[in-house]
């Protein structure tokens, strides 16, 4: 008997340590917010297939129901073990938002308790189309056992670059949520020379990975594409008791020098902080912590005035040098508050620079 429908299952031990590493130093390539899509499967009669990209872990509700039965917040086929219906078991191709290459995923199958898949494999591709009959799938995740209404993490070892996966559950059932963490593989020669590209960008290969605190929503909302759709849309600490600041670290895309910057406070009206500083350095290492994390950080917009709901667009404020080279950038928040896009705009260079 299930005494509370609402309760979720949390990662622990090994499993809760993995995550962490694949949040911290990957990003989620499949993301309906970076442009993952699912294209088809096999059958998503109980809960549709979009489901899986969403953001978060998903939701139940006790007493709704479709036509169909039970409402899901997940990808749910019908069933098809112990029937004669030429399904040994259901599948969902997927286009990566960025084609890139795969660390781990994450198969949630968060309030899929008697209806949660035995088995899983996930298999991928490189097409510069929608995957057919005769495209060619490489295994990267073998078939694993899964646990029903958990979180089911998975560390990959595979240096290939992919632009679609294929996951496959057995024999059939539900599946609320697909992580798949990864790296983005950037074809630079899409880029012109001395081009200004965003080297905080996601889709470029950015990566946010550490902050002060993020206590009200997401560091990696900083480098999404767009501006934010509502005020949990962006990076917001909790309120502070001292001067601050608050501060994100993010790795470039690429190494680069910052010839202009966008800190756009969109939707924090009540929230924005006072004032920020940009700064960044020249390193190889993707190793901060709390208490590395005030080093050797050279200025590049020194501390100035920020403004509710608002782009801000700087260029003649930055005090670095032209020249001068960045991996990492760290952007400080005083005292406290909300920022909703980084935009770091540069020219790549095409090695590290080190002192």
């Amino acid at each position: 008997m299930i005494e509370n429908t609402q309760q979720q299952n949390k990662l622990a031990g090994k499993d809760a340590e993995l995550e962490l590493r694949l949040k911290t130093y990957f990003v989620d390539l499949a993301s309906e917010r970076v442009g993952g899509e699912t294209l088809s499967c096999s059958d998503d009669f109980f809960a549709e297939m979009e489901n899986l990209l969403k953001s978060g872990r998903g939701i139940f509700i006790d007493d709704k129901y479709t036509q169909r039965g039970k409402w899901m917040d997940g990808w749910e086929s019908r069933r098809s073990y112990g029937r004669n219906n030429g399904r040994e078991f259901d599948w969902c191709i997927i286009r990566l938002g960025i084609s890139g290459v795969i660390h781990g995923v994450d198969i949630d199958t968060n309030y899929f308790r008697g209806n949660a898949p035995q088995t899983v494999s996930v298999e991928a591709c490189v097409s510069v189309q929608q995957p057919n009959e005769n495209t060619v799938w490489h295994t990267v995740l073998a078939e694993n056992e899964v646990s029903a209404h958990s979180q089911n993490i998975f560390e990959i070892s595979n240096s290939q670059s992919w632009t679609h996966i294929r996951l496959n559950m057995f024999p059939d059932g539900g599946i609320a949520r697909l992580r798949v963490y990864g790296e983005a593989d950037v074809n630079w020669k899409n880029f012109v020379d001395d081009e200004l590209i965003d080297l905080a960008s996601i889709k470029n290969g950015a990566k946010a990975l550490l902050v002060s605190d993020m206590f009200f929503s997401d560091k990696n909302n900083l480098i999404m594409p767009g501006r934010g759709k509502d005020m949990g849309d962006g990076w917001e600490t909790k309120r502070r008791r001292d001067p601050g600041p608050d501060w994100s670290i993010v790795k470039l895309a690429a190494p680069g020098s910052v010839e202009k910057v966008i800190v756009d406070t969109c939707h924090f009206k009540g929230n924005f902080p006072d004032t920020f500083k940009l700064e960044g350095i020249n390193t190889s290492s993707d190793n901060f912590n709390d208490a590395n994390a005030e080093l050797d950080w050279q200025p590049i917009i020194p501390q100035l005035k920020l403004y509710a709901h608002r782009e801000h667009l700087f260029i003649n404020e930055i005090v670095a040098e032209t020249l001068q080279q960045f991996t990492h950038v760290k952007l400080s928040i005083y005292p406290d508050g909300g920022i909703s896009r980084l935009r770091v705009l540069g020219k790549r260079t095409s090695r590290l620079i080190t002192e």
